[in-house]
């Protein structure tokens, strides 16, 4: 075990643990499903927040003093794994563009920092594959097995070497820009788990596109970047160091020192060690030194966390638009079906549902002159005279049930099909509606709803019989008198419910009219007037809430694609208060170490313990290659010894200054 593996964080590194941590669920629980204009890119900014926060901002902050990770970048072909081999002196990682490290990548550490990557504190979702410098370096390349083997074979394979000094590790990454897309995804990957990128380019593609693209992501996150310039041909070191200088001062990346090595040939399939001087020389100071190892670490550390609180406010917006989204869409829904029960609602209550059929149900069952005449007498007189009135034509009640149900029937799936077709073009016209409608019939009500719709009413009608028979309990000696009984009256409580006269026209005014009066003097009658409005008030609330149950279950034939999304929930609220939490937690962090206190990115000086190594190359010539980085006057050039060293030295010496706030 090293000497800081294993110590118990301070507590306000613990607190800073707790509110990464709580960040982590917030941007976990974001759901960007509908297809709104930014939803793309949404989620691939959420999947790289939740790689940010996984293989590098939580390890670090919980393993304060673990080694500082370089890793190794570039594009195919620019000799990462040549120069890792060189500088470490041993074939550890197959060069080539068809190497087996695109698919096992490999971390080389020192011996003594073995016990911080057999975990899974860096890259958790990669296996660990040991191996050891020498004949089998390479052995174990193949994809591994057994429980902790992952998805697709891949693993960190591990290499522990004298030559690495300790609290420094390097890694070297597959080609960002790979002809299998999964590759690139692990690059990408990897180089966010890094302290410092150390990026591989060469004299002849180092303007290319996707590099810079990557160089850019590394100057928004504040990370420390050094460039690797390979493959230079003597003489052209100026002119080709000078242009690249300038492509990073305009990049953000002007700080960046720019490590030289000459085109020569391999020997036994290593670089010259004099060839690679520059980058052994400056990795084994930075190896070196405890202070610039804890400042490139603090200042990657607190760039990445400046730019995941910005990228988090942006993802919150995108949360708080897809919410708005889906309240948007289930309001188009729910103004279709509310068109619809308004038009059910109308249709039961302005006397429309009194023609046809039902009007002369209605008529067979009480009879014309003699009934109407006698509604025209006293209430108390019409007691005696409807038996008379309507007796031996009780036949005709379920003809009467049976055309009401009928008419009901008609009103409501036309206008579940008128709301159905609403809702569905108002999906179709929007485009995160349209995403969900692919592969769902939901342009038509579904063939069921007849049978839905038949047994609501015929519940309904059960529903009338029933209050009727209630109501009627107290009145035993009227309703035994009353040839109607209970499926009379309440065919009389249904027309009664029906009773305005406001949709109908013409004649049908008067003889719908008629009936319903005459329904109602029917029922006072036998009930009395303050019985009977509410016998009709509750009559028709029930109704309501039949035909509102079946329009809630044909509208739910959306709402449920958004249930299952999940979007309602996606307020961007949860992940602006996990953002600010982590704020605070990083300032007091910051207020502790202005205090005096060991900052969170703190690690051991290792340089004096045993075994304590150097890179193949280091000292082989004293900072040649370094190419000094241009004053005011904007110029850079090729540099001799001294000013190359003091280039390196003048990047030190801006480490020691520590973490500079983003």
């Amino acid at each position: 075990m090293t000497r800081d593996e294993g110590t118990a964080p301070e507590p306000a590194v613990a607190d800073l643990v707790a509110a990464l941590v709580g960040l982590r669920g917030a941007v976990g629980e974001v759901r960007l499903a509908l297809d709104l204009p930014d939803a793309a890119l949404g989620r691939v900014e959420r999947a790289r927040m939740l790689d940010q926060l996984d293989d590098y901002l939580l390890p670090r902050v919980r393993a304060a003093g673990a080694p500082l990770l370089v890793v190794v970048g570039g594009s195919t072909g620019a000799g990462k794994s040549t120069l890792v081999n060189s500088l470490l002196g041993q074939i550890v990682t197959d060069a080539g563009v068809l190497r087996p490290t695109t698919r096992s990548p490999v971390l080389v550490h020192s011996p003594l920092d073995a016990g911080w990557f057999r975990g899974d504190r860096v890259l958790p979702g990669l296996a660990r594959t040991p191996a050891s410098v020498g004949g089998d370096a390479l052995a174990g390349v193949e994809a591994p097995t057994g429980i902790d083997a992952p998805a697709g074979g891949r693993a960190l394979r591990l290499v522990a070497s004298d030559a690495v000094p300790p609290g420094l590790a390097l890694l070297d990454a597959p080609d960002i820009d790979s002809v299998v897309q999964e590759n690139r995804r692990l690059a990408t990957q990897l180089l966010g788990a890094a302290d410092l990128w150390l990026f591989v380019t060469t004299a002849a593609r180092y303007a290319d596109a996707v590099p810079w693209e990557l160089l850019e992501t590394a100057a928004g996150r504040h990370t420390e970047v050094a460039l690797v310039l390979d493959r230079v041909d003597p003489g052209t070191e100026g002119p080709v160091g000078a242009h690249l200088a300038q492509m990073l001062t305009e990049h953000g990346l002007g700080a960046a020192p720019i490590l030289i090595v000459a085109e020569a040939p391999l020997e036994g399939g290593l670089l010259p060690a004099t060839v690679v001087a520059p980058v052994a020389d400056w990795l084994t100071e930075l190896g070196g030194d405890a202070g610039a190892r804890a400042a490139a670490i603090a200042r990657t550390r607190d760039g990445a966390t400046a730019d995941l609180l910005v990228r988090s406010g942006v993802l919150a917006d995108a949360a708080d638009r897809q919410r708005a989204a889906d309240s948007a869409l289930r309001a188009m829904v729910a103004a279709a079906y509310d068109v619809a029960l308004a038009t059910v609602l109308r249709a039961t209550s302005d006397g429309t549902m009194l023609r046809g059929e039902v009007l002369a149900r209605w008529q067979d069952v009480v009879g014309t002159g003699e009934f109407l005449r006698a509604v025209q007498a006293r209430v108390g007189s019409l007691r005696d005279r409807v038996v008379a009135a309507v007796q031996g034509r009780r036949a005709a009640e379920p003809e009467l049930a049976t055309a009401i149900g009928h008419g009901l029937e008609a009103v409501v799936l036309d206008a579940a099909e008128e709301a159905t077709e609403r809702a569905h073009a108002a999906w179709r016209a929007d485009p995160a509606g349209a995403g969900l409608l692919a592969g769902l019939e939901l342009a038509r009500s579904p063939a069921d709803l007849r049978g839905q719709v038949a047994s609501e009413i015929r519940a309904w009608q059960s529903d009338v019989l029933a209050l009727v028979g209630v109501e009627g309990a107290g009145k035993r000696a009227t309703a035994r008198a009353l040839s109607f009984g209970v499926n009379g009256l309440g065919a009389a409580l249904m027309v009664a419910v029906f009773a305005s006269t406001g949709g109908l026209t013409g004649a049908e005014v008067g003889i719908a009219g008629g009936s319903a009066v005459l329904a109602q003097r029917l029922l006072e009658a036998v009930f009395g007037d303050d019985a009977v409005r509410q016998l009709t008030r509750t009559a028709s609330d029930r109704l309501a809430a039949r035909v509102r149950a079946v329009l809630a279950g044909q509208a739910m034939r959306y709402t449920v694609q958004l249930d299952a999304l999940g979007t309602a929930q996606a307020s961007g609220a949860a992940l602006r208060a996990a953002a600010g939490r982590v704020a605070a937690e990083t300032e007091r962090a910051r207020a502790r170490a202005a205090d005096g206190s060991a900052p969170p990115g703190a690690s051991a000086d290792r340089s004096g313990l045993p075994g304590a190594g150097a890179l193949r190359g280091a000292g082989a010539l004293r900072g040649a290659g370094a190419l000094r980085r241009a004053g005011a006057s904007g110029g850079a050039g090729p540099a001799n010894a001294a000013d190359a060293a003091g280039g390196v030295r003048g990047w030190w010496r801006r480490l020691r200054r520590g973490p500079e706030v983003p």
